[in-house]
């Protein structure tokens, strides 16, 4: 009888799989394990790091390198003006300008915060009951946020002007006299912080209500029932469960209104008087809105308010993560 030669079979474990299968497990997207997944990894970043690189990283890169050096229109169109180290800094910080603009940004960022805010929320509540039209009127309160900020700002000038605006014209007609609201010192800044608020309200709006359609209506159906009203169902349950999305809000609302320029500078130019000049105004004063224009020094501002808006984002951060810990 012949011989029969048997193949040998591969081992297996107890649950019959080979160790070579188990040693090699399968990829859930069809990627290679190993160097072949990183590399698919490192593809899908570069656009986004290519991104962040040219118009962030860069930019960043050359704002402060002008506020190092001493640049003239020449040395910056040659690339060669001479490092000056903080010369620029210390030049924004003795301009008499310098404390009545830091008061404007202050004075401007925090009463725009307030208003947007409050008012925000308080049309978010309203349009939360889902009355009849509410989709429709709340459609309508985005119109600002939709506009052109030139359109916006230049109509603002209109209905604010001295003679022919029709603010003045209502007071007219309730026995009011006119105001002089973007020439006279006392009332530009109020002017262009009105305009903002009007500006920033629907923003808030949006965010506000997103907010309010996570809440549980059950929690207002029990605090209903055990006899809350609605100023207490308002402080004790959604106020406190929108804090996480008004924080994101306030930090929004913050950098942007803390770099407003164009609604400034079409109403009032930052005057009369730098009555109404604000960082943001100051510094394209001293880089663009001069014969001979100071390029260190407006960096120099802008990177103040750079600054400003990377700290207020730190503490943001850190406030999430205590929260998030506890």
């Amino acid at each position: 009888m012949g011989q029969t030669t048997q193949v040998p079979r591969p081992r297996t474990d107890s649950k019959g799989a080979a160790p070579e299968a188990r040693r090699r497990p399968a990829s859930p997207l069809g990627v290679p394990p190993g160097g072949a997944r990183e590399r698919a990894a490192w593809a899908f970043l570069a656009p986004v790091t290519l991104y962040l690189v040219l118009f962030y990283a860069y930019p960043l890169y050359r704002n402060l390198d002008l506020s190092l050096r001493h640049y003239t229109v020449r040395s910056f169109v040659q690339g060669d003006a001479p490092f000056t180290g903080l010369a620029n800094y210390r030049t924004v910080f003795d301009d008499p300008t310098f404390a009545p603009a830091l008061l404007h940004t202050v004075v401007f960022t925090g009463v725009c915060l307030v208003f947007q805010y409050s008012i925000g929320l308080v049309l978010a509540v309203f349009f939360n009951q889902h009355f009849r039209l509410s989709a429709t009127l709340r459609a309508l309160f985005l119109v600002p946020w939709l506009l052109p900020l030139i359109v916006s700002a230049s109509t603002w000038s209109w209905m604010l002007n001295s003679d022919s605006g029709i603010v003045n014209a209502v007071l007219h007609a309730i026995g009011i006299g006119p105001v002089n609201w973007l020439t006279s010192p006392s009332w530009s800044l109020t002017s262009v912080i009105i305009a903002n608020i009007w500006i920033g309200v629907p923003f808030n709006l949006v965010v506000l209500y997103s907010g309010l359609q996570s809440i549980p209506g059950s929690l207002y159906e029990a605090a209903a029932l055990d006899g809350a009203g609605p100023w207490r169902r308002f402080w004790s349950i959604t106020f406190p469960l929108l804090r996480p999305v008004s924080a994101i809000t306030l930090l929004l609302g913050l950098v942007y209104t803390l770099k407003v320029f164009d609604i400034i500078w079409i109403m009032t130019k930052g005057g009369p008087a730098d009555s109404s000049t604000t960082f943001a105004t100051w510094s394209y004063q001293l880089g663009f809105g001069n014969l001979l224009p100071a390029f260190g020094p407006g960096a120099a501002v802008g990177n103040l308010l750079v600054v400003a808006a990377l700290v207020f984002g730190l503490v943001y951060v850190r406030v999430q993560r205590k929260q998030a810990l506890s």
